[in-house]
């Protein structure tokens, strides 16, 4: 009975804490919404946060408004004794029991039977505090992940980068005088709307806005009140169009971009797309130009930057790359993600294209000594169906980014979504949804427990992340699905895999 009471507190504290960090994540996040770009499986959290209106456009400008700070702040790579490694040693310490293999098995092993996961039915539970497996299901099966894709995406990108990493977009003097090139350097959240005052620039986008008024500065300090200006996006080589082709769930990728090329900038979900993102975006930073006082001569046209090295006239920087880890996971952003698996290819000297991106990513994953035994990789977003991933694959990753050996990978777990608060999960795990009774498992409401990044295409349907299980300990799992006919009925299934989990002494 001492022990069952003992059970009860604990568990009791771990939903306190979770619960009310998702309270307090979620009124961060309703300050505002992020601009991203998930597929319709995945929008609906942002269409919720989308109440609150934006500071609008300079007068006569159709620019959209500044981005919400982020929901989870980046750790930096030195915190290796942070909060979130203490919370990792408290929950996987000798003095907090871990599941038995055989009791997670009694435990979830049923629910794999359920008709809605469709053919291929496929799981993996790890200890985050030993790396042990201790459920397995058909683990290291390879299958479409779709989404959670972006879980290794991420993982490359800080692995190359490091968390710190920001992205400059630049301006710089031409050839000949009176010219400048606007340099695209692939920031995936560069926006045409201006930087609020006194704004944090780890947590808000780079600016057009910012980006010209320096420009102007620059060269009316030159005397210079008339250019020609041309842009430059061959940092990046390859098709611009993803294997899908055009598609509202992502804009061409191009290393110049405003607004992720949206038509309509001030859109928080999949929407159409401009078919020259670089060209509107140097548009559109030529107007601005234009209204800091400097006339841009003739037709704004693509050219080179000079050879050689050359001081800017002036530049912008991304938020740092562990805050656009941090975006992408949460919202499930397509745009990020392959911006993010080219600047995995800048930092392993890859082509920066569809395949050197993917390229890099095993690369980076090899070098973490990830099991890659029936992996492909053909993008960073998991948009391409020819995509393979294993569960054992996603649950190492999830168990690197917990270990205090690698704090540059902290931002792969706090931007996973929060269940029933946060991105793609804000709509699910709700109470009575997740309830495993009706599956033949235990009731369980797991919302602010689970953290997970979501993966949905037609018939696939993934879920991988983080649990504290009915005893405190820090579990990793991944869950994984394909040939499933309804969508809901499939999330429902998973979601009661990890509540099963979430819910679980398992002794």
């Amino acid at each position: 009975m001492e022990k069952t009471e003992a059970r009860a507190v604990r568990r009791l504290v771990v939903t306190a804490a979770g619960a009310g960090l998702a309270m307090a994540l979620a009124s961060v996040a309703a300050a505002g919404p992020w601009q991203s770009g998930q597929r319709t499986a995945e929008r609906r959290a942002a269409d919720r946060r989308d109440g609150i209106r934006r500071p609008g456009p300079p007068p006569g400008l159709a620019l959209p408004s500044a981005a919400a700070p982020p929901v989870l702040t980046g750790l930096d790579a030195g915190t290796a004794s942070s909060a979130s490694d203490a919370a990792t040693s408290a929950a996987s310490g000798p003095d907090v029991p871990a599941p038995t293999t055989q009791g997670l098995a009694d435990a979830i092993g049923p629910l794999f039977d359920d008709p809605a996961l469709g053919r291929t039915r496929t799981g993996a539970v790890l200890d985050a505090g030993t790396g042990q497996l201790l459920y397995g299901h058909d683990q290291d099966t390879a299958s479409a992940p779709a989404s959670t894709t972006k879980i290794a995406t991420a993982t490359a990108a800080l692995e190359a980068l490091g968390p710190g990493h920001r992205i400059a977009t630049r301006v710089l003097p031409g050839a000949g005088p009176g010219t400048i090139v606007l340099v695209g350097g692939g920031d995936p959240t560069l926006t045409a709307s201006p930087t609020p005052p006194g704004a944090d620039p780890d947590a808000t986008p780079a600016s057009l806005v910012t980006l010209a008024a320096d420009t102007a500065k620059a060269l009316r300090a030159r005397r210079t009140t008339e250019v020609t200006l041309t842009y430059d996006t061959s940092l990046y080589t390859g098709p611009v169009l993803h294997p899908i082709g055009v598609n509202d769930n992502i804009a061409p990728v191009t290393a110049l971009m405003a607004d992720e090329g949206r038509t309509d900038p001030a859109s928080t979900e999949d929407a159409p797309r401009q078919a020259d993102p670089a060209a509107c975006a140097a548009q559109t930073f030529a107007t601005l130009l234009g209204r800091d006082g400097i006339t841009v001569r003739g037709q704004v046209k693509p050219g080179t930057a000079p050879a050689g090295t050359h001081a800017p006239l002036a530049q912008v920087l991304s938020m740092p790359l562990s805050a656009l880890v941090e975006r992408m996971l949460t919202d499930s952003d397509n745009d990020i993600a392959e911006a993010l698996a080219r600047q995995a290819a800048l930092g392993t000297e890859t082509p920066v294209s569809f395949t050197g991106g993917a390229q890099a990513v095993r690369e980076q994953l090899t070098r973490l000594h990830a099991p890659l035994t029936g992996t492909a990789f053909n993008d960073g977003s998991g948009l391409d169906r020819a995509d393979r991933l294993t569960p054992d694959l996603l649950a190492h990753l999830l168990l690197d980014a917990a270990s205090p050996a690698h704090p540059e990978l902290r931002s792969v777990l706090s931007g996973l979504p929060v269940a029933g608060f946060t991105g793609t999960l804000a709509d699910r795990f709700q109470s009575g949804e997740d309830d495993t009774a009706a599956a033949g498992g235990p009731p369980s409401s797991a919302a602010g427990l689970v953290r997970a990044k979501t993966g949905t295409l037609t018939g696939v349907n993934t879920l991988a992340g983080t649990v504290v299980d009915g005893d405190g300990r820090l579990l990793v799992f991944a869950f994984m699905t394909s040939g499933t006919t309804d969508p809901d009925a499939a999330q429902g299934a998973l979601d009661r895999l990890a509540s099963a989990v979430t819910g679980c002494g398992c002794r």
